[in-house]
């Protein structure tokens, strides 16, 4: 923790957001809800945005955090939660909110790469040595390997895992639904537990020792091997995987109640900062800032990412035939 402390106060640059109007009389903290594996990485965020925000605007601003499985989140602000800002890890749970009249209805647009500052993909944390010589997503449907992951139901996270195996084995299987249709089901029945968010999952398979391997955001292995050591896990990145967005939003329903439309904003345009591009990159997340990315490059091994738009249709229509109630994910689950 204090090593990416240290690295978000060493970030250099000036960022770009929105400076607060003079004189406003806004509040002095604004909440962040936010997926469940990111909350170190937005400590370090938080600290260097209210230090850029208060040169620019001379206004101090406090950043408290909420982190949980998206959907919950969601479902958390609906009923009640002050949240001025989302920063999730899948568009269906911000669009959730926008249909409810939470967000507006243009979020996407409102900020560059479809509201997404930056972006993941789902790899896997093995122990260490990869005893079970897990290589690739096809490993993972072996009858010798347990599998854990987060619930797709209240996890953005694992919605990503579950359509990253999907796509996989129909890429592997020329497009056959019925094969990629019993790919998953083995693999949903090679998961001994379901947590609710993705630091669930990491602590069922590093501290309560269960399961082979561990599938969460490239992010968030490399958080894993960092804290828990090189000789328990190891990192291992599949060849092909899919793309995971982390779409962000003003929450416009509590901005408008609090008054905190400009800061709020201010905060998520400073994510697209080479300040904070510099900082969400050493967590591990993949940047979309072109010089930050070049500077990076060497970091991230390459990958053939597949898309939610070209293998899926876009998640509207992943939603309606995987995530819906009775949907594909729902008869794949049967027996579980």
């Amino acid at each position: 923790m204090a090593a990416f402390l240290r690295r978000a106060a060493l970030a250099l640059g000036l960022a770009a957001f929105a400076a607060a109007p003079a004189g406003a009389a806004e509040p002095t903290t604004i909440l962040n809800a936010s997926y469940d594996v990111g909350r170190e990485l937005y400590v370090a965020l938080n600290a260097a945005f209210a230090a850029d925000w208060k040169a620019k605007s001379g206004a101090e601003v406090t950043v408290n955090q909420s982190h949980a499985g998206t959907s919950k989140q969601a479902r958390s602000i609906l009923e009640g939660l002050d949240a001025d800002v989302v920063t999730f890890n899948q568009e269906l749970d911000v669009q959730f909110l926008a249909d409810k009249g939470a967000v507006a209805s243009d979020w996407r647009t409102r900020l560059p790469n479809g509201a997404s500052p930056y972006f993941s993909l789902p790899a896997f944390v093995v122990r260490s040595g990869n005893p079970k010589n897990v290589k690739n997503w096809d490993d993972l449907v072996r009858s010798d390997v347990k599998v854990v992951f987060p619930n797709p139901k209240t996890s953005g996270n694992a919605r990503y895992t579950y359509l990253a195996a999907y796509a996989f084995a129909l890429k592997a299987y020329g497009g056959d639904e019925a094969k990629a249709d019993d790919f998953v089901k083995k693999l949903l029945a090679n998961v001994p537990v379901f947590d609710t968010g993705g630091r669930g999952a990491t602590t069922t398979f590093v501290e309560r020792g269960i399961g082979d391997v561990l599938v969460t955001f490239e992010a968030e292995t490399a958080a894993v091997k960092k804290e828990y050591g090189a000789d328990k896990v190891d990192v291992v990145v599949p060849p092909v995987s899919l793309l995971a967005d982390f779409p962000v939003s003003v929450v416009d329903k509590v901005v408008e109640k609090r008054g905190t439309r400009a800061v709020a904003t201010g905060y998520l345009e400073w994510l697209y900062s080479p300040k904070a591009q510099e900082i969400i990159a050493s967590f591990n997340n993949r940047p979309r800032d072109a010089k930050v990315t070049a500077a990076t490059a060497a970091q991230f091994p390459k990958v053939d990412l597949l898309t939610v738009d070209d293998v899926f249709g876009g998640w509207k229509k992943a939603n309606e035939v995987h995530f819906a109630s009775g949907g594909k994910l729902d008869q794949l689950f049967v027996g579980r």
